[in-house]
């Protein structure tokens, strides 16, 4: 409570810093591009470091507008430099440009008819998260910046990013590989500005949380060794499916009895259980595969360790054998309480204080997290709810029934646009 009253008083002593760049005209004239470049992107969907066409309408945009452009970074990703007319800092606007490995059930004429290959298999793709919006929001803010240099005190860096989903396996990418490549160099970024569509919040809001505001995602594989015997005999052998089934169990326990979630919120989640041929045959070996999600690296070290321990022990309790691989991962997207502060008048100034809420953190991940290791950052999630759908009318993040109001999006071009300019001014 302390730290979020000490941020709404922040918050009104830097009123002062959102001011009216007199954009307007220029934002609604960009407004209908946008729609038709979002829609021609969910249209025509690439998958993670596949993006290519993607890359190539961004690229051909960014220098029609006098950009400077370098393609090819982390495989597919585009960054344009804009250079104000006056001295100053370096702020970086990111949008992710990758889509999914599902296929589309809305009945849209922009539905995406997209096939692709997906390890091994033939898929549909579609931007299932809204990514499309993010790309299309961005090539807006551009576009007015561009006209506006006068009134850029520095310089704006758009880093259009490939693989936010994740590279294939075998392949690096998504922010990770941008700040490999030097994406935050060259010149040296000051802080980054990044958005989210929320297909669950309004179009005409905005949400946001200082600190941890979304959850540090790593990847697990457990691999179980049992001993293969006759399913109508199974003291022959040693069964790694019913050993599986108690890790499972057990995990859960992790989550409800000895972590304190008061502190933070934490998932384990099993997405995968694989093993045997046939329904007669007790096989050698079995696999879980899941994903740990944490908000607090003291938690997550707590649940990695415990994971481990547990899967160990419990195989041997039934005289199987366990390994357990825990990957990195993606870390916590964790918003610079300070330029969380200092942005949050410019985000109330477009949308309206009353439009702008602090939520609780997400338990899903960003690869965002990987700029605010190294420089600070704000994260915040734009409305993309149609205002009139009913509450149960929106569907997650990943399914096939995703959708986005377009009548958002000119709020997002809004906020990029003075969210950049505001910081920009006060480091001048």
């Amino acid at each position: 409570m302390k730290n979020i009253l000490a941020l709404a008083l922040c918050t009104a002593s830097l009123s002062m810093y959102a001011q009216d760049h007199g954009l307007e005209k220029d934002i609604a004239a960009v407004e209908s591009k946008v729609i038709e470049w979002r829609r021609d992107m969910h249209q025509h969907p690439e998958l993670s470091n596949r993006e290519f066409k993607t890359a190539e309408k961004i690229a051909a945009h960014l220098k029609s507008l006098g950009i400077e452009v370098q393609t090819g970074v982390a495989h597919t990703g585009v960054v344009g430099l804009l250079k104000g007319d006056h001295p100053g800092k370096v702020v970086a606007l990111r949008a992710d440009i990758d889509a999914l490995p599902v296929t589309e059930r809305n009945d849209l004429p922009f539905k995406s008819e997209v096939k692709s290959e997906y390890l091994g298999e033939e898929v549909g793709v579609m931007h299932a998260c809204g990514h499309d919006t993010h790309i299309a929001i961005m090539m807006g803010t551009a576009e007015v910046l561009a006209k506006n240099k006068d009134k850029i005190h520095g310089t704006v860096k758009f880093i259009f990013q490939p693989a936010e989903e994740g590279a294939p396996p075998g392949e690096e990418g998504g922010a990770e590989l941008m700040v490999k490549e030097g994406v935050l160099d060259n010149p040296k970024v000051d802080a980054i500005y990044g958005l989210h569509i929320g297909s669950y919040l309004p179009v005409g809001h905005i949400a946001y949380k200082p600190g941890g505001a979304m959850a540090a995602a790593q990847r697990f594989v457990v691999k179980i060794k049992g001993k293969q015997s006759h399913g109508s005999q199974p003291w022959g052998g040693i069964d790694p499916i019913f050993v599986a089934s108690k890790i499972v169990d057990g995990y859960q326990s992790i989550i409800s009895r000895e972590l304190e979630l008061t502190k933070e919120a934490a998932v384990i989640t099993v997405g995968k259980i694989s093993g045997g041929v046939r329904n007669n045959i007790i096989p050698e070996s079995a696999e879980l595969i899941g994903t740990i999600r944490t908000l607090d690296y003291d938690m997550q070290k707590q649940v990695n360790d415990r994971m481990i321990e547990m899967a160990e022990t419990i195989a041997k309790a039934y005289r199987a054998d366990a390994t357990v691989e825990i990957a990195k991962g993606v870390p916590i997207t964790y918003n610079d309480p300070d330029l969380t502060a200092t942005s949050l008048p410019s985000l109330q100034e477009v949308a309206g204080a009353e439009n702008v809420h602090l939520i609780k953190a997400i338990t899903g991940a960003e690869d965002f997290s990987f700029y605010q290791e190294n420089i600070p950052g704000f994260f915040y999630v734009l409305g993309g709810k149609d205002p009139n759908a009913g509450p149960d009318e929106h569907f997650p993040h990943h399914t096939p029934d995703f959708k986005i109001d377009d009548s958002g999006l000119q709020l997002g071009v809004k906020a990029m646009t003075e969210i950049a300019l505001d910081y920009l001014d006060r480091s001048k």
